[in-house]
């Protein structure tokens, strides 16, 4: 029986729809507008791209976009001094520096010094500190994209056994602590795991977060397991460039219970997943109730 697809595309609409609907009420009851502030350095088209998404989907929420440009050889010194800018202005409830930064730039320096309040990212580390420790914290996006399609498909993940396969700062690490936080049996598992086949078939829930295409093919998939593919690789294929996740998508699907496609699943979610963190924001920096269901 070929497995159930998670949609996230859909998904990514229905969310932004609520946080829309929750930024007219914020404006209408507190005269409250959320802010989103992204700081893009140098030409990468792939960021422009990403940037200019951001910006769209920020103003279709009703949501304000404030956009700063740097030029590639911008000193450290200029971005920082941005960022404390922005740091500073009541009218900007979420920063997002974009990665990647030109190499003569910190990277974790400049996330350092974003208010870890307005991290919308959810890279500083007080953040990663308060996930750790199951506190209140600015959560990263894709692993929160990921836990709200998982939730929704569902329910209780209570007791399901998990298994994570990468272990980045960015997507594998947070992902376990977001999945211990609703009662899961976490497995972070990597390059090195002994028989990494029989660990993955262990799962009840396989997220696959290597950047390595198609890896996991469907004989490492428990039958009826959900799947979640954040890969996101460009390969050729029959003499075109074609998307592929982590996962091979064809002989998974046909073992699992429900997975994510690629593109089209867990992508879409991310920059939905910014724009609730940020409304997040904006109603921590002001005591008002959060969204319920859009955080971790």
């Amino acid at each position: 029986m070929a497995a159930s697809i998670i949609d996230g595309k859909a998904f990514a609409v229905r969310l932004r729809g609520q946080l829309a609907e929750h930024v007219a009420q914020l404006k209408q009851e507190h005269g409250l507008v959320p802010g989103l502030a992204v700081v893009l350095v140098g030409e990468d088209p792939a960021s422009q791209v990403y940037v200019r998404s951001k910006g769209k989907q920020t103003v279709e929420c009703g949501m304000r976009s404030f956009e700063h440009r740097l030029p590639a050889e911008a000193s450290e010194a200029e971005l920082l001094a941005i960022v404390e800018k922005l740091n500073a202005d009541p009218e900007v409830h979420g920063i997002l520096v974009q990665l990647p930064l030109p190499s003569h730039m910190n990277a974790d320096l400049v996330i350092s010094a974003i208010n870890p309040a307005k991290d919308v990212d959810g890279f500083h580390i007080s953040n990663v500190g308060l996930l750790g420790t199951g506190q209140k914290a600015m959560v990263p996006c894709t692993p929160l994209g990921c836990l709200l399609m998982l939730r929704a498909h569902h329910g209780n993940l209570s007791g399901m056994e998990a298994v994570v396969v990468g272990r980045s700062n960015i997507v594998g690490k947070p992902m376990a602590q977001l999945l211990l936080g609703d009662s899961c049996t976490v497995t972070i598992a990597h390059s090195r795991t002994r028989d990494l086949p029989a660990v993955c078939r262990r799962a009840d829930i396989l997220v696959a977060a290597v950047g390595r295409p198609e890896m996991i093919p469907g004989d490492w998939v428990k039958p009826g397991a959900t799947v979640i593919d954040v890969g996101i690789n460009r390969i050729e294929r029959d003499g075109k460039t074609v998307l592929v996740g982590d996962v091979h998508f064809d002989s998974a699907a046909a073992v699992a219970g429900a997975i994510t496609p690629v593109p089209g699943g867990v992508g879409p979610m991310t920059i939905a997943c910014l724009l609730a963190n940020t409304v997040t924001a904006a109603c921590r920096a002001q005591g008002l109730p959060e969204p319920e269901g859009l955080s971790a």
